[in-house]
Parts: structure tokens; C-alpha cells; sequence
């Protein structure tokens, strides 16, 4: 997600606290202890104690097994799409958000911002700063925060690591959003994180490319555990999930596209290098 480009409201802080409440509730009602639950649905007591403190995301199988067992009405699954970890993130994105907690693959194609991922703080900020409406102080220290925690996807300490893939354009750097300091900081994460992170790749579209499968702008590509896509987009005020398997093919092909008219990811570095040494 553009961290600038969406307006929709933060989701309150209290959202994770709500549902870990609502879940101690009805085992309460079920009269199962922490221990019981755990052993019924074959997870930790770990985690039951640290979703019902809110401490924990609760994700779409822990919520279905859940209901089954608590005879929750569907309660917990109308709740879900609701719940994000921390305010900061706009409401509309939040699905996304919760999908990519436990995403196996993700790909990006960004032609407007960095992607947010491999964002620095100091471009966030020059970003958010940069797209009417102005946030408040709260706000905007809510959505560099959020920002920053959603980089820790990118840890090669999940299991197992997501693999992530990167398309940028090369424009984006040299828009130098935020100024060359800004811009210098973020090629260097950039960098960092393409050599330090097996798990990560990043290309570079180049300015001049005649052949270009992305003209329709900025999309990402999602793959679950259980090996379904996802899609999502975004724009002026405007975002969609898609989930449909023909649109995903779609989608899929232009990717696919794009991964050959980029520059191989050596060549990628090698011109983010000159990038950054020209700065």
C-alpha cells in the first residue's frame, strides 16, 4: 500500500483487545479452560492466551475452528475483517493486511511510490505529507508506525519466509520524493535489504522501455498457505481485492510480463548503485 495515497479512517487500537475479549467470552460460555480450547483445536495455549489479550492477529483458520468448537454464531468471522494489529492502517486495507500476515509469495508491482515494504521512514513521512488531505500529529505518527511493523514480513526468521518480489519502476527514484537525503537513505535500504534478505527480490523497470506490461498501473499478487491468489489495487480513492480466477490469471500474465521487461535483479542493483552514487 501507497502509505500517502489512501484517506480511509485508521482502525482503532482496540480492535485486537475486542476480539481477544469476545473470544474469552464465549469459551468462558463453553465452560473450556485456555488448556481445553487449546487441546481442541490443536493449537498452543500460547497462542489462545495471547489472542484473547489481543496480543496476537487471529487468523482466518483459527477463527473458523474457533466458531465450530465455541458455537459462536458467526460472530468471530463478522468481527475478523475489522481486526488489524495497531492503528494506522486505513480500514479499507486491512483484509490485505491480515492476508499478508500469513502469505506464502507476494509480488509487487509499484509505479507511483516506493513500495511500502521497502519504504524508510523519512520517505513514508515525505509521502504522507505530500497527499491532501494533511494528517494530524497523531495520525501520521499512527501510519509511519504501522508502516514500519508491516516491514517485518519481510523477516527470513518466519516459517517458512515469505517470497517476495519487487518491481519498480525507476522513475520513482528519480522523482527523489522527499529530497536526495530521502532518497539516498532509500536506495541504501533498498540495497540492503535485496542482499541481506534471500527471500527478496527486487527489479528495476528502466525509463526507457518501449514494451511495457504495467501501463494499467500498480497491482500485488498474493498466494496463501493453502496456494490461493489473491490480488489488490489501489488509486485515487479507489481499491479493489480481487479474488476471481480469471481476473488473477490476468493479472498473473502481466506480471509474469513484466518480470521479463524489467531488469534482471543484477542489473537492477547494479543501477540502483549508480542511482545512489549520482545523488
Amino acid at each position: 500500500m501507497a502509505i500517502g495515497a489512501t484517506t480511509g479512517e485508521p482502525e482503532p487500537s482496540e480492535t485486537l483487545r475486542v476480539f481477544g475479549s469476545v473470544v474469552k467470552a464465549f469459551r468462558k460460555r463453553a465452560g473450556l479452560t485456555q488448556e481445553q480450547l487449546a487441546e481442541a483445536l490443536g493449537y498452543s495455549v500460547d497462542m489462545i492466551s495471547s489472542i484473547e489479550q489481543g496480543r496476537r492477529m487471529p487468523q482466518p483458520d483459527f477463527v473458523d475452528a474457533t466458531e465450530r468448537e465455541l458455537d459462536a454464531v458467526g460472530m468471530l468471522s463478522v468481527m475478523l475483517p475489522h481486526v488489524v494489529r495497531r492503528p494506522g492502517l486505513a480500514s479499507r486495507f486491512r483484509q490485505w493486511a491480515l492476508l499478508e500476515t500469513e502469505a506464502m509469495s507476494l509480488y509487487t508491482y509499484e509505479c507511483r511510490v516506493a513500495p511500502g515494504l521497502l519504504q524508510t521512514e523519512a520517505y513514508a513521512r515525505a509521502v504522507v505529507l505530500d497527499v491532501p488531505p494533511l494528517p494530524t500529529n497523531d495520525e501520521l505518527n499512527q501510519r509511519l508506525a504501522a508502516r514500519l511493523e508491516r516491514q517485518e514480513l519481510l523477516s527470513t526468521d518466519r516459517t517458512p519466509p515469505c517470497a517476495f518480489s519487487f518491481i519498480i519502476e525507476e522513475a520513482i527514484f528519480l522523482r527523489r520524493t522527499g529530497g536526495d537525503a530521502v532518497t539516498r537513505e532509500l536506495l541504501d535500504h533498498i540495497l540492503r535489504v535485496s542482499r541481506e534478505n534471500w527471500n527478496v527480490e527486487v527489479q528495476v523497470v528502466p525509463v526507457q522501455q518501449p514494451v511495457h506490461s504495467g501501463l494499467d498501473g500498480p497491482m500485488q499478487l498474493l498466494e496463501t498457505p493453502d496456494h490461493t491468489w489473491h490480488a489488490y489495487a489501489e488509486g485515487q480513492e479507489t481499491e479493489v481485492m480481487i479474488s476471481a480466477a480469471k481476473s488473477i490469471s490476468v493479472l498473473h500474465q502481466r506480471y509474469a510480463k513484466l518480470r521479463s521487461q524489467a531488469l534482471t535483479p543484477e542489473d537492477s542493483v547494479r543501477l540502483l548503485e549508480r542511482l545512489r552514487g549520482a545523488l
